[in-house]
């Protein structure tokens, strides 16, 4: 299929942005899953709350390893056939979790979680930058925050459905845990673990048509505004990727926003346990985390660039995460839970805001710079194991410290980070 150069051009997107929509909540449903294996695993695998957020780092250290791996098959295979490959990775993935299952073992439930976000890196590193640049830059914000609705719809649903098959009883089995023998936990821990089997099958099943309907569509292969047909080390101009500070200004605050979105979403369940609530209503805070972020993206959708630019949209969102971090910390029972959840409002707008920021005017360099903002998704790694560790010493609820100084550099990024080396600057 020739390559159409959309940036020139006022087409009408509306197909391309369905089909990018039903990826990002295809991957938005396999990524919130994350919240309710936590609490799932703890309990099947008999882990502590530190080995037990080993599954959001096992998942998001992937994107680390993968992303530019991933930048370097983009450039032969092009947007839509990166796409498609990241969709069968992820369903070799959903597919580990059989064997993981059957043997209860925690280092192949990471091992399926470690190759779920090896697909997921490839199709994100495909999917940003091409929902980014097919239209102007101007309202990019706006059509990743549709394409947020998306990701978090999902996100709001997944813990309810896996919860559902995954916590049923939850409680009632602990408790009955406490007062078996060896043997009779083990058989308790096996039929517990048997419950993922069936749901990922299902995913897998997904995964793989999703694949096929995206190998089908027509969907066009786009670039961005001077991105050369070939790699970036054919024209020799004198610049890098180190030519553009802001990117990398930009990675960073993407690091740090990925971790805090990883925060409120996943960490709240584990939360809320530790404060003494039953594990039957907190399976559900992941969700009320996500209803925040799609109440979020309604905002963006509406007032981005009408009412607010990209910029403005961005500091709001960063000064909100401080507030509610604070108040989180200072309050205590539901009141505290609600304000982590609040998170999920702060958090809506802000990868929506930096990816435009963050790879404008890179031209050639876009898929390059994609990959960069892509191991920025480790965040979600790092960030949660060092709350959970830092948690063991001095609470849970203090370490929620953390998140602050990671709102005030996305709060630099936004006002004075992304102009550094830009042609506005």
């Amino acid at each position: 299929m020739a390559t159409q150069n959309l940036v020139n051009r006022e087409p009408n997107y509306t197909r391309q942005i369905i089909v990018i929509g039903i990826l990002f909540f295809i991957f938005g449903f396999v990524t919130w899953l994350n919240s309710t294996l936590i609490s799932y695993l703890q309990i099947a695998c008999e882990l502590k709350t530190s080995e037990a957020v080993l599954v959001t780092f096992a998942f998001y250290i992937s994107y680390a390893v993968m992303a530019f791996p991933s930048s370097w098959v983009l450039k032969k295979t092009g947007y839509k056939k990166g796409m498609v490959l990241g969709l069968i990775f992820m369903a070799i993935g959903a597919l580990i979790f059989i064997p993981a299952a059957k043997t209860r073992t925690y280092g192949l439930f990471l091992s399926g979680l470690f190759v779920i976000g090896t697909g997921l890196a490839l199709l994100q590193t495909a999917s940003n930058p091409y929902i980014t640049i097919l239209g102007p830059i101007e309202s990019a914000a706006k059509r990743i925050s549709i394409m947020g609705i998306c990701n978090k719809g999902a996100g709001a649903l997944a813990p309810l459905i896996m919860g559902a098959f995954l916590l049923k009883d939850s409680e009632a089995l602990i408790t009955r845990l406490k007062g078996l023998d060896e043997i009779q936990k083990a058989v308790e821990l096996d039929a517990l673990a048997a419950r993922v089997i069936v749901p990922y099958i299902v995913i897998a099943a997904v995964l793989i048509a999703l694949a096929v309907f995206v190998n089908l569509s027509n969907l066009p292969e786009i670039k961005a505004e001077g991105e050369a047909d070939n790699s970036d080390t054919t024209i020799d101009d004198g610049k890098s990727i180190f030519s553009f500070p802001y990117l990398w200004i930009g990675f960073v605050a993407l690091f740090l926003y990925v971790g805090v979105e990883v925060m409120a979403g996943d960490i709240i369940q584990i939360y809320g346990k530790s404060l003494g609530i039953s594990l039957d209503i907190a399976k559900h805070f992941t969700s009320y985390t996500m209803i925040g972020m799609l109440v979020g993206y309604l905002i963006g959708i509406a007032a981005i660039p009408k009412l607010m630019s990209q910029t403005t949209a961005l500091k709001g969102s960063a000064i909100l995460g401080v507030i509610f971090t604070l108040l989180a910390i200072f309050t205590s029972g539901y009141t505290s839970i609600l304000f982590i959840a609040l998170l999920g409002l702060a958090n809506a707008l802000v990868w929506p805001a930096i990816w435009p920021l963050a790879i404008h005017d890179l031209g050639r360099f876009t898929k390059t710079g994609s990959a960069l903002l892509i191991v920025g998704i480790a965040g979600g790694a790092v960030l949660p194991k060092l709350w959970a560790t830092l948690g063991e010493k001095i609470g849970l609820q203090q370490a929620f410290w953390i998140l602050v100084p990671c709102y005030l550099f996305i709060l630099y990024f936004a006002t004075i980070g992304y102009k550094i080396g830009t042609k506005k600057a």
